[in-house]
């Protein structure tokens, strides 16, 4: 009977003290506070600053624009969650770092969800369907930013280039700049109306006027 009880006495105390153990640590790490993965939000208290504004209040053209620019912001904090977090797992299994930044992104990435929905339903109180669009539109305003930031680079990108080599770029810096467009033509009733076919001259593929050939009065005599 002794040599039954011995075995069992050492079975409940073995699983015994794990259960208390991970009770306590579950305990002790749902309590405890991790360092914020992204310190603040500034479009948000940008945003909520102007909503609480009274005197005067903000405009709602002001409003919608903050409103916007805090979406950006969050969509510029999801695609850096996708970003960082399969690079943070596989360091996890490696051990390379702690269970603190871990639970930091996990937080941030339940934080961004809430965002995420309270920035909809702020949407949808100015229009109704606004919510369904606006992180689309918040996504190509960024991505029209990059090229625009791209762009006014080259500049800067082309002297460094020829101080890197020791060379001078024949390409005149008026490239470089966009071109005005050019005015259309408008009907009377003040719409744009297309260019008509007795213009002067035409743009070419490769940027240089050619000239149309002018209609003549009299027609070409046929051969006899």
């Amino acid at each position: 009977m002794a040599s039954v009880l011995v075995p069992v006495a050492y079975i409940v105390i073995v699983f015994g003290g794990l259960f208390i153990f991970s009770y306590f640590y579950r305990k002790h790490t749902s309590t405890q506070s991790y360092e914020p993965y992204f310190p603040s939000h500034p479009e948000r208290n940008a945003y909520i600053t102007l909503l609480q504004k009274t005197d005067p209040p903000a405009s709602d053209a002001l409003l919608k624009s903050a409103l916007v620019r805090r979406a950006m912001a969050d969509v510029h904090r999801v695609m850096r969650i996708r970003e960082d977090k399969p690079a943070l797992q596989n360091l996890l299994q490696k051990g390379s770092i702690g269970d603190d930044l871990w639970n930091s992104i996990l937080n941030a990435e339940k934080e961004l969800e809430s965002e995420i929905m309270e920035v909809v339903a702020e949407a949808n109180s100015f229009v109704e369907g606004w919510g369904q669009v606006i992180f689309p539109t918040a996504n190509e305003m960024m991505a029209n930013e990059k090229m625009r930031a791209v762009f006014d680079n080259i500049p800067e990108a082309r002297a460094a280039l020829e101080l890197k080599y020791d060379v001078k770029s024949k390409v005149p810096a008026s490239l470089t700049a966009s071109p005005a467009p050019l005015p259309l033509p408008k009907s009377p009733n003040g719409l744009t109306s297309p260019l008509s076919a007795g213009a002067e001259s035409i743009v070419s593929s490769d940027g240089e006027a050619s000239p149309l050939p002018a209609k003549s009065a009299k027609k070409t005599k046929k051969r006899k």
